[in-house]
């Protein structure tokens, strides 16, 4: 089986990236400014990267989930000329189907996070700890992208790392305790809710309730003693990563395609020592 993306899959992703990066998304980044940690990201490898070492600068994996069976279904959907207007509940919409509730990885999907295994395995610093979203298809990759330190570091599921939610069934979490039972070797124990209290019937969330979602991973993160993190998480969220809320160069802005890891050095400074 190809991992490779289709055309039909790379046309989709480039209507999603542009519905993104929006006039919401520039006020984020706008309102970021003004918090006490601003966060600075950098390509890992590239001239002028802060020294790794410490609270304040962190070596950061991101991940996003190979294809989901939400994903097979919008490229099903695209492919036969079906067109939706996002976040609605129309029923030419596929990512409202309630059969897929926290859609999991088709096999290609899985493909797509097991070729990760032989680039993760040959970073010279190894992960330290492995931040999953708290919904399936960004568990189940982050477990095969990083298969070979299971049991041997903290793998731990974060709501804060969620993809962008509402409205689409896909991005409602399963209950606490089914995940808790299919994923034995994650923590779940920073989901406060067995049912999912973040998703909204009725409308997406906005922009800023992303980003502070994001900042309060941020926060958390950089209190954590790792300095090398992997995250595997959603093509929404890390679009308002890189857009709206860390500081970085175009070449960490663009759309993340399904089973792609981007590594980056995150340098966390406090408003206070700005200066």
């Amino acid at each position: 089986m190809s991992t490779d993306h289709q055309a039909v899959t790379l046309e989709l992703a480039k209507k999603e990236s542009a519905e993104h990066l929006n006039q919401a998304m520039l006020e984020l980044f706008a309102f970021m400014r003004n918090r006490p940690l601003i966060v600075k990201a950098y390509a890992l490898g590239t001239p002028n990267t802060p020294k790794v070492g410490g609270k304040n600068v962190k070596v950061v994996h991101f991940v996003r989930h190979g294809q989901g069976f939400h994903n097979l279904l919008a490229d099903l959907a695209s492919q036969d000329g079906r067109k939706w207007e996002q976040y609605s509940k129309s029923k030419s919409n596929p990512y409202v189907m309630p059969e897929i509730l926290d859609a999991p990885l088709t096999d290609k999907g899985r493909q797509q996070a097991l070729l990760l295994q032989p680039k993760v395995q040959s970073f010279v610093g190894q992960p330290e700890m492995v931040v999953v979203s708290s919904q399936c298809r960004a568990i189940q990759t982050g477990l095969l992208a990083f298969d070979h330190l299971v049991g041997k570091v903290p793998f731990i599921a974060n709501e804060d790392v969620r993809e962008c939610t509402g409205v689409h069934t896909c991005d409602k979490r399963r209950p606490k305790s089914l995940q808790e039972k299919e994923f034995p070797m994650v923590d779940f124990s920073k989901i406060e809710s067995e049912e999912d209290g973040l998703f909204l019937d009725d409308r997406r969330e906005s922009k800023k309730e992303v980003g502070e979602r994001i900042y309060k991973f941020l926060s958390w993160m950089y209190d954590r003693s790792e300095t090398h993190i992997g995250v595997a998480s959603h093509s929404g969220w890390l679009m308002a990563v890189f857009n709206g809320v860390v500081e970085c160069d175009e070449s960490l802005k663009s759309w993340f395609q399904t089973g792609e890891m981007r590594s980056v050095v995150l340098e966390f400074v406090k408003s206070d020592d700005s200066n």
